[in-house]
C-alpha cells in the first residue's frame, strides 16, 4: 500500500489506505504497523469519533493478585488509610502511624516501604515540631548551601 502525505500533515505522520474486507477485517498497512511498534496477536482498540475511526494500541498487563488480609491487618490499613489522608490534608492536626499501620500499608503499596520511617508517630512529631517553627518564621534562610555549611561550622 502507498502512503500518502500531506502538506499539512507533520512529516512523521503517514497515511495509508487499506481496503476492508468482506469479513470486514482491515491490513494494517507494514509502515503503520511497525510504527505503532505492533506485533502478531496485539490488542488494539478502536474509537469512532463523528465520522472517524482511531487505532488505539492496547497493553493488557497481569496484575498480581490481591493481597488476602486478616480481619486484623483490614482494619489497621483503614486506620493507616484515615491517618495518611489526615497527615496530607493537615499535618499539625493529624497523628502517625503506629508500626502494625505502617507494616500494613506498605504491604499494600499505600506508601514506600523504604519510607515507612516518616509516617510513624515518632517522626511525625518532629515533622509537627518543624511545620509549627516554619509558620511562625522561625528559620534561617541561607544564599548558597556554602553559607549553611559556614553556619554549622561556626556553632
Amino acid at each position: 500500500m502507498p502512503i500518502i502525505k500531506t502538506k499539512t500533515q507533520k512529516r512523521d505522520d503517514a497515511i495509508s489506505l487499506s481496503k476492508i474486507s468482506t469479513k470486514h477485517q482491515v491490513t494494517i498497512p507494514q509502515e503503520v504497523f511497525e510504527e505503532l511498534r505492533l506485533k502478531v496477536g496485539d490488542i488494539v482498540e478502536i474509537v469512532a469519533t463523528q465520522g472517524t475511526a482511531t487505532l488505539v494500541p492496547k497493553r493488557i498487563v497481569s496484575r498480581p493478585p490481591a493481597l488476602k488480609l486478616t480481619t486484623q491487618e483490614q482494619k489497621l490499613l483503614q486506620f493507616a488509610k484515615k491517618k495518611i489522608e489526615a497527615i496530607n490534608k493537615d499535618i499539625l492536626t493529624s497523628k502517625g502511624l503506629t508500626l502494625d499501620e505502617a507494616d500494613i500499608a506498605a504491604k499494600v503499596d499505600l506508601i514506600d516501604p523504604g519510607q515507612k520511617y516518616w509516617w510513624l508517630e515518632d517522626w511525625q512529631k518532629g515533622e509537627r515540631a518543624a511545620e509549627r517553627d516554619e509558620r511562625a518564621g522561625r528559620y534561617t534562610e541561607y544564599d548558597s548551601p556554602e553559607a549553611f555549611l559556614k553556619s554549622l561550622a561556626s556553632r
